[in-house]
């Protein structure tokens, strides 16, 4: 089997896994965040940079690949680990979130769905035997199946037939994976709010005996409540013996809060994205460094990071580069986030290991402010 998964403690505190993933490119530690690299990068960031971080495995999107490069073009030059030169794991995802979300256009049938190329306008059409060929043709380690995305929140009775079709796509899937030798395809559990139509749709999948589970349909827009609450009756569900994905998270508070959960695997663009738009993620909280007040702030953007953007350059800088539009700004940025999120992934795996995940979720939601009533969350 090209995904394996080993399971080394439970906490006793919380009952979050540590783990470990085996993939054809090497193994990562669980709990795990994958950072996002849409169009075989992460944006500003090179793949040296990203293992100087502790990144073990990225996120590259299988709908914007197909359109650009072509993925005809990336199986030429060897496969997204020779494109882009990462030597470490990759999961690319199925296109499905971006058919449904970017789309304002599009017809869900049970062949697959029509809709148009957001860049220009033409007709395209996705179909679980096309997603697998795009994604055997990119070469990631672990696939994603083709499933639909619906919005939140969504009628019982949409949502239970949506189920049940991505069921069914499951099994096309399935059947249409050309190399579950040295590629691992995950099956995605939907259902929304709904725990009858998680449990329906956990049983189908399982049933078919996927190397690995995610989590669809959450952080769409839902209370975070309402997402602990699903994952709660969820994550119980999955097989103990595979890994256990939760698709498009990344806030730190539900980092902790799904490792607590069960949960292994995460990947989210929140951290790039908010970095070019000069937002930080610091052991205290946001931190906004276009505003006015940096402008002669020489400290370091997080006192407690010991990231290279805080070990080399100030606020008063990095304000400065943001204000000014310069690409180094941005790269300065993403890199701190990132190494926040793997750094704290590194720190929730420590306190697995020491039975104390419950204590480290206080001390940092006090720390960060989470338990504060205005806390600015992200």
């Amino acid at each position: 089997m090209a995904i394996t998964y080993e399971l080394i403690k439970t906490c006793k505190q919380t009952g979050a896994r540590l783990g470990k993933v085996h993939t054809p490119h090497g193994s990562f530690e669980t709990p795990m965040f994958m950072p996002v690299g849409t169009l075989a990068t992460v944006k500003t960031m090179s793949p040296e940079e990203l293992e100087r971080m502790g990144a073990q495995i990225i996120l590259s999107n299988t709908y914007h690949l197909w359109l650009r490069p072509g993925e005809d073009i990336i199986e030429e030059a060897g496969g997204l680990h020779k494109f882009m030169n990462w030597n470490g794991s990759i999961l690319t995802d199925s296109g499905g979130f971006q058919v449904f979300s970017l789309s304002d256009l599009r017809k869900i049938e049970e062949e697959g769905v029509h809709f148009r190329n957001h860049i220009s306008g033409e007709k395209l059409f996705l179909s679980p035997e096309k997603a697998m060929h795009i994604q055997n043709s990119l070469g990631p380690d672990i696939m994603m199946a083709f499933d639909e995305c619906p919005p939140y929140p969504a009628e019982h009775k949409y949502m239970k037939d949506s189920v049940e079709r991505t069921s069914r796509w499951a099994e096309r899937c399935l059947e249409a994976h050309q190399r579950p030798h040295d590629q691992g395809l995950f099956g995605i559990i939907q259902g929304g709010e709904y725990e009858d139509l998680r449990r329906q749709s956990a049983r189908d999948l399982t049933s078919l005996d996927f190397p690995g589970y995610a989590i669809g349909g959450l952080s769409v827009g839902e209370p975070k409540d309402v997402m602990n609450r699903v994952l709660e009756f969820t994550t119980p569900l999955m097989p103990d013996q595979k890994p256990r994905y939760l698709m498009g998270v990344g806030s730190p508070d539900s980092l902790i809060d799904g490792s607590i959960r069960g949960i292994d695997m995460f990947d989210c663009v929140l951290p790039t994205r908010i970095a070019r738009n000069g937002t930080l993620m610091t052991s205290e909280g946001r931190l906004v460094v276009r505003n006015a007040k940096y402008a002669r702030d020489f400290r370091p953007i997080d006192e407690n990071c010991d990231c290279h953007t805080c070990r080399n350059y100030s606020r008063a800088y990095i304000r400065h580069l943001v204000k000014a539009n310069e690409t180094f700004g941005f790269r300065l940025t993403t890199y701190h986030n990132l190494y926040f999120l793997l750094n704290l992934m590194r720190q929730v795996r420590e306190a697995i290991r020491e039975d104390r995940l419950g204590d480290f979720r206080e001390e940092f939601f006090e720390m960060y402010g989470f338990n504060k009533p205005n806390a600015k969350n992200f």
